[in-house]
């Protein structure tokens, strides 16, 4: 099997991830908004095809360029060319479904667990040696009220009830909704349990563990808030237990001019908690 190579500074320009025997690093990016030829030729022939089923031009530029963004910082990770790189899923672990399982790297073989995710503007990927999972949202108009029965426990619920209406009610809604579907991405199954059975504990910043699990999975994940731009909200989740940081990189793809930061952020490596 190849594991990721070391050093900070991938054959791809973006920064390599250092190897550890836990913790997991994020790299996240600006979403494009056109198909880019550049993007388009790295996609396989099933992408290709859910690309002509999107609804609007901005879907269809953001997906490509999101799964052109992941193959390139795995092919930096791997020193592969993002071309060679072949995506796919792991058996789902509750029902041992290949189709809907979590997201893998099948070519090249490669000791690594891998979770994928987007929203309007952001797109994300993380790597770990254990399962993880990442959920990033972006900051909008949400009806909390009516998603709230179904989405929040009831001390979640109690904790929003107590906020200020607006924006500060959304962003706690959120932090729910991405550390609730952080967990249920590592543990492999995804928003398919009931989600007002999962507390994440929104009061408490930073670090929390958050029980979800099906068996054969670990029952307790430690989910982190990302500190993305205020445009948006994301967590990540690795198994309780797990030591190491979290590493939150920027990755500019073929966006961006060589030394130029994704987002203005700086281009050393951001670790969490």
């Amino acid at each position: 099997m190849t594991a990721p190579r070391t050093g900070t500074e991938s054959a791809s320009g973006s920064p390599g991830v250092r190897e550890a025997p836990d913790g997991a690093t994020v790299w996240w990016w600006r979403g494009a908004t056109t198909v880019l030829a550049a993007d388009l030729a790295l996609l396989d022939d099933s992408e290709r095809q859910r690309l002509g089923r999107m609804r609007t031009p901005a879907d269809a530029a953001e997906f490509a360029g999101n799964r052109a963004s992941v193959r390139r910082v795995l092919a930096g990770l791997l020193d592969e060319a993002p071309e060679r790189i072949r995506l796919g899923r792991r058996p789902c672990p509750g029902c041992g479904n290949g189709e809907h399982g979590p997201p893998a790297v099948l070519d090249p073989k490669v000791e690594c667990w891998i979770s994928i995710s987007h929203t309007s503007g952001c797109g994300m990927l993380a790597v770990a040696a254990a399962p993880v999972g990442v959920d990033v949202e972006r900051v909008r108009d949400i009806r909390v009220r009516d998603l709230a029965p179904t989405v929040l426990t009831p001390s979640e619920a109690r904790w929003l009830n107590g906020l200020l209406a607006g924006d500060a009610r959304r962003r706690a809604f959120l932090r729910c909704w991405t550390r609730k579907e952080a967990a249920l991405k590592a543990v492999g199954v995804g928003v398919t349990v009931p989600l007002d059975l999962v507390e994440t504990h929104p009061a408490i910043a930073g670090t929390v563990t958050v029980a979800a699990g099906v068996p054969g999975t670990p029952d307790a994940w430690f989910v982190t808030d990302l500190p993305v731009p205020a445009a948006w909200t994301a967590s990540v989740a690795l198994p309780a237990g797990t030591a190491g940081p979290v590493r939150l990189l920027p990755h500019a793809g073929n966006r961006a001019r060589p030394g130029e930061a994704a987002f203005g952020m700086r281009e050393e490596k951001e670790s969490v908690g």
